[in-house]
C-alpha cells in the first residue's frame, strides 16, 4: 500500500508541533493522545492497527496489538482524516520538551528503527510494528534499546526527541552513543549492545554500564536530553515526603528555610 502524500510544517523552537495538512479523503495515523487540534472537516476514529493492510485479519491484528501490548504502547493508533471538500489541518505534540523529526521515508529506504516511544505520526500506509533486538547483550543490558519500532513506507513520518536533535551520517563508520540518547536509525545500520570501557570506567565513570554501537552506512538520530534522564535528574531534586530536599545549594537552601519559617 503506497502511503497518502501529506504536506506539513513543524511549529515552535524547542516545543515543537507538527502540523499536517491534508487533501480530501487523505489520512494520517498518530500516537493515541497526541493530536492537539484539529480543523473543521477532519474525522477521527481509534482503531487496532495502523491500517497499512487493509486485508490483515482479526488473528493478524490481535498478534500487532499483543506485541504493542507488551511492551507498554497503547494497543490502539488513532487515524484523522479529511472529511471535507477542500485542505485541512491537524496537529501533534510531544508529550515533553524537545523536537519533531520529520522523515521522508522514500528518500531514507523506506525503513526507520527508532526507540519504542519516539514515534508521533504517520501517513496512512505506514507500517508501524514492534521488534525486539535479537543480540544477548542488547536484551540483557540494552534499556531503552532493546525493545525498538520499525517504521516501514514511501511517505511521510514524524518522530520525536528530546533536547536537540542531532545527525549523524556513517559511511561504514562505527558510532557509541548512550542507549538512551538514540532515537533513530536507518535500515542499513548494525545495532548492538558492548561494555563502556575498564571496570573502573564502568563502577565510576558515570556514563552507564553499556553503550550503544552502531556501525554501518546510514543516518542515525540523537537526542541530548533523553526524558528518562530529565525524569531522573527531577525525581532526585525533588523535595522528600517530609519536606526535605538534596542538591544545588542544599546547605543554603536549608538556612534560607529556616530564615523563612518552614522549619
Amino acid at each position: 500500500m503506497r502511503c497518502h502524500e501529506v504536506d506539513y510544517e513543524i511549529l515552535g523552537a524547542e516545543m515543537q508541533l507538527v502540523e499536517v495538512e491534508l487533501d480530501p479523503g487523505e489520512t494520517v495515523v498518530a500516537e493515541a493522545g497526541a493530536m492537539t487540534y484539529m480543523e473543521e472537516g477532519i474525522g477521527f476514529e481509534t482503531r487496532m492497527g495502523d491500517g497499512s493492510e487493509p486485508d490483515q485479519g482479526l488473528m493478524g491484528k490481535l498478534f500487532s496489538a499483543g506485541k504493542r501490548m507488551v511492551t507498554g504502547e497503547s494497543v490502539f493508533t488513532t487515524h484523522f482524516t479529511n472529511n471535507g471538500v477542500g485542505k485541512r489541518r491537524v496537529s501533534f505534540s510531544a508529550p515533553y520538551p524537545g523536537n519533531i523529526v520529520p522523515l521522508d521515508m522514500a528518500q531514507i529506504g523506506g525503513r526507520v528503527t527508532c526507540q519504542k516511544d519516539a514515534f508521533l505520526c504517520a501517513a496512512l500506509g505506514t507500517k508501524i510494528d514492534i521488534t525486539f533486538n535479537r543480540r544477548l547483550g542488547s536484551g540483557l543490558f540494552g534499556g531503552e534499546g532493546f525493545i525498538l519500532q520499525t517504521l516501514e513506507g514511501d511517505g511521510m513520518a514524524f518522530i520525536q526527541a528530546g533536547g536537540t536533535v542531532i545527525r549523524k551520517e556513517l559511511n561504514n563508520e562505527t558510532l557509541r552513543v548512550d542507549t538512551g540518547c538514540l532515537v533513530g536509525f536507518s535500515g542499513q545500520i548494525d545495532y548492538d549492545i558492548e561494555r563502556a570501557g575498564s571496570l573502573k570506567s564502568m563502577v565510576f565513570g558515570g556514563e552507564g554500564l553499556f553503550l550503544a554501537t552502531l556501525s554501518g552506512t546510514g543516518t542515525v538520530w540523537l537526542q541530548s536530553l533523553p526524558f528518562s534522564r530529565m525524569a531522573d535528574r527531577i525525581l532526585a531534586h525533588a523535595p522528600s515526603a517530609g519536606g526535605s530536599s538534596q542538591g544545588e545549594g542544599s546547605v543554603l537552601g536549608g538556612i534560607g528555610r529556616m530564615l523563612d519559617g518552614d522549619r
